[in-house]
């Protein structure tokens, strides 16, 4: 199709996968407790680091998997 850019599948992956951090990043923000409630272990015995953890790892992965999604769209050559 002339006209459209056509993306690989790594992009998408990518961008899934940053979606997917920023997700998990805001859900330990507001709430903590589902890393308790879907493991049923409370490793930091209630002392939230190990939600702060969670947080920090999940937005450096979100920030990761930006820049890279963002190599990538600027690889996809542009139509003619």
């Amino acid at each position: 199709m002339r006209g459209y850019i056509t993306l690989r599948g790594r992009f998408w992956v990518e961008a899934g996968l940053a979606v997917l951090a920023l997700v998990l990043t805001l859900l330990t923000l507001l709430n903590g407790e589902w890393i308790e409630w879907l493991t049923g272990m409370d490793p930091d015995r209630g002392d939230g680091s190990l939600e702060w953890i969670v947080v920090a790892a999940c937005f450096f992965a979100f920030l990761v998997c930006v820049a890279m999604a963002r190599l990538e769209w600027r690889r996809t050559p542009l139509p003619a």
